[in-house]
């Protein structure tokens, strides 16, 4: 089972890095795997999955 997917393409904000970014889906997080800044991601509220 795979917990987290690295997001291809996309550069750290923090520490500018590419492609060091993985999404947690589980905890509803985005974290950089070099310099371990976070961000929390939430579902649009009233959107229901197709």
């Amino acid at each position: 089972m795979i917990l987290a997917y690295l997001l291809d393409g996309l550069r750290c904000s923090g520490c500018g890095v590419l492609n060091a970014l993985w999404h947690d889906p589980v905890r509803g997080l985005i974290e950089c795997r070099e310099c371990g800044q976070t961000a929390l991601t939430f579902p649009e509220i009233g959107k229901e999955d197709s």
